[in-house]
């Protein structure tokens, strides 16, 4: 294990080494773009004696700055994995966008960007360019599973859920499946695929096991959550033959879990106006087929009544705007009808 308050090596991107034997501690340096400084990533890669070229696995937080689930979960592990029971290739990086999570933000500070829109990146791009470049060129290829752990920080309220997205490969399709499944959270779900420059699409594209999540929201952690993407990160280390323990039980049983599928961009309610948004069900309830899922006010005309939101399909409620103040044209609910597990 890492003895506590070790002193990470400051190394370039290029320098991080993710094949020789052993557990490295990095703090990777990203330079600063106007500042005489550098955003240092903390990187772990721990390298057993069962390693094999272009296997192993990555979990990542904070892609997003204010989501603190998976940076929790994976510093813990930081702390807890010992490089006796590693036989594959595990790398953890518990703060992808450290320039975002210093400032408790969602996007990039210097540059605005989303680093979840950004990949596959840009070496000599922006900051948030920079950062996706290193994870999809340096930490990529020496790895088939990757975790992409988030929470809805101010945007959304999610029930906890694991995600991924439909491939075309069997074989790969099943894995991501198996992958979502092990952090035992009480819903998986297919999501779209359309946005431009998404970690997972880009992960998946070659060819790698990719499964996202949300673990909490609101700008806060949530314990249930920081259990359930350890879980998840050890169970594919453990199913992959790269780590040799014994997972916690999960804390739901797989027979209840129940996977959806909002990939559709039919599943999206969106605000018809501006207003305050006030939910009618739960987060995460069953609803049916024209049941009012939530109710948008609009203080303009205070003698107005408010307009009633309708399930457009029976499901259940993947996603809420988590703010009470929404726009035209948010997304404030997902509605993501039961289907099928592959096995």
């Amino acid at each position: 294990m890492n003895p506590p308050n070790q002193e990470r090596r400051v190394v370039p991107p290029e320098a991080v080494d993710l094949e020789s034997p052993g557990r490295r501690d990095y703090a990777v340096r990203f330079e600063h773009p106007t500042t005489w400084a550098y955003y240092l990533v903390p990187v772990t890669v721990l390298v057993g004696p069962g390693a094999e070229p272009d296997r192993g696995l990555v979990a990542i937080g904070s892609t997003h700055g204010n989501e603190y689930e998976g940076p929790v979960a994976i510093k813990t592990l930081l702390g807890e994995l010992n490089i006796a029971d590693v036989a594959g290739r595990i790398v953890l990086i518990p703060v992808l966008n450290a320039s975002a999570f210093s400032a408790g933000t969602r996007d990039t500070p210097e540059d605005g960007g989303n680093l979840n829109r950004a990949f596959p990146g840009d070496a000599a791009g922006t900051l948030t360019q920079r950062l996706a470049h290193f994870v999809s060129a340096r930490a990529f290829p020496h790895v088939h599973v990757v975790l992409d752990l988030h929470a809805g920080g101010r945007v959304a309220c999610f029930p906890l859920l694991a995600s991924f997205h439909r491939v075309a490969d069997a074989a790969q399709a099943r894995e991501m499946e198996a992958a979502a499944r092990g952090f035992g959270t009480p819903i998986a779900g297919y999501y779209q695929d359309a946005t431009p420059g998404l970690l997972t699409s880009c992960a998946e594209r070659l060819g790698k096991i990719t499964v996202g999540g949300e673990f909490g929201w609101g700008e806060a952690v949530n314990a249930a959550g920081v259990a359930m993407a350890k879980r998840g990160i050890l169970a594919a280390a453990l199913r992959h033959g790269l780590w040799r323990g014994t997972l916690p039980p999960p804390q739901c049983a797989p027979d209840a879990q129940v996977l959806c599928d909002s990939s559709d961009l039919g599943c999206y309610v969106l605000a018809p106006r501006g207003g305050v948004f006030e939910p009618a069900v739960a987060c995460g309830e069953r609803v049916a087929e024209g049941q009012t899922i939530a109710r948008l006010h609009d203080f303009e005309s205070i003698d107005a009544p408010a307009l009633d939101l309708r399930a457009p399909h029976e499901g259940y409620i993947q996603s809420q705007a988590w703010g009470a103040r929404v726009q035209r044209g948010q997304v404030v609910t997902i509605v993501a009808p039961e289907c099928a597990w592959m096995e």
